[in-house]
């Protein structure tokens, strides 16, 4: 079995990526990984050239900045690095610029694959999340966040990188055909020094948007203030990756949140009522999960 890693980015040291990070994290079981790196206005290219030359293959490309609309530019950033994978990889395995897998899943995720590298009916690997928000104590506990998502896919040419590079489809618009399974993408994209942040909101904004949206939405300031976009959190008591480490002990910057000031929505209270009793995950989902499949992964792993 060989797998592939990829991903992209762009200006990760203005907007504080931990592009580093994030390919560190899976590159034990990547035989090799592919990086398209946009040209940028910092050292971004220097600084993914020193993270394993051995193992990493580095596209430069060049983002259409003209696509301004519902993110695309990052899909199409996203299949420039898939479309250079080797064709005799069995899978591909996506990690976004500002997120990263705990090592003590690894393991979890290397057996799935070997698992389901012949099963025709499966297209990918669907993982839980954690998203942080204001410093790494702290993750979102609402609704508002999206709890799963593919990150693991087949090498098959007919797949491709879908609307804002969250997902994936297949042919004519088709959803992949997933197993769920027990292992978190941890999402950093929320925990960013305040100045960093602000300054990532105003300009990657305008991949979605256009100048009138942001004269109005997006406030022109130094940093970015957390508490005035609070939802709901909750404590982080477990370990981060070890490769989070010499980040999370350089922060300079304070983030408090009093939990008891929690109040979930209408929907939130809906959500959660219809998850712990009639176990219905509601809200949309960007991919078809096969049952069947999810129920060997079980069973084999209770053996």
């Amino acid at each position: 079995m060989k797998v592939t890693g990829f991903s992209f980015i762009r200006n990760a040291l203005i907007y504080d990526y931990p592009i580093v990070e994030a390919v560190r994290s899976i590159l034990p079981i990547c035989d090799d990984f592919v990086l398209a790196v946009g040209k940028s206005d910092d050292d971004t290219l220097s600084l993914v050239q020193q993270i394993d030359p051995q193992k990493i293959s580095i596209v430069e490309t060049v983002w259409d900045d003209s696509m301004r609309k519902g993110g695309k530019v990052l899909a199409a950033e996203t299949n420039k690095a898939f479309q250079r994978i080797p064709k005799e990889s069995d899978w591909a395995f996506y990690i976004q610029g500002d997120e990263v897998v705990h090592e003590r899943y690894l393991g979890c995720i290397q057996r799935a694959m070997l698992q389901f590298q012949s099963a025709e009916d499966v297209d990918a690997l669907l993982f839980k999340y954690l998203h942080f928000y204001g410093s790494y104590d702290y993750v979102g506990a609402s609704n508002n966040w999206y709890k799963n998502e593919i990150r693991v896919i087949k090498n098959d040419p007919s797949f491709y990188s879908y609307h804002d590079a969250q997902g994936f489809r297949k042919g004519e618009n088709q959803k992949l055909r997933v197993v769920p399974i027990d292992a978190y993408v941890y999402h950093y994209g929320w925990v960013k020094k305040p100045d960093a942040m602000q300054r990532k909101r105003e300009h990657f904004n305008r991949y979605w948007h256009d100048d009138e949206w942001m004269k109005e939405n997006i406030l022109q300031k130094a940093q970015f203030e957390y508490g005035d976009n609070i939802n709901m959190l909750k404590l982080f008591e477990e370990e981060h990756p070890k490769v989070m480490q010499e980040r999370i002990a350089s922060r300079n910057w304070y983030f408090d949140y009093d939990i008891s000031m929690n109040r979930p929505s209408p929907k939130d209270r809906i959500k959660a009522l219809a998850s712990q009793y009639l176990g219905i995950e509601l809200g949309y989902k960007n991919y078809k999960i096969n049952t069947k499949k999810a129920k060997e992964l079980k069973q084999n792993k209770a053996k």
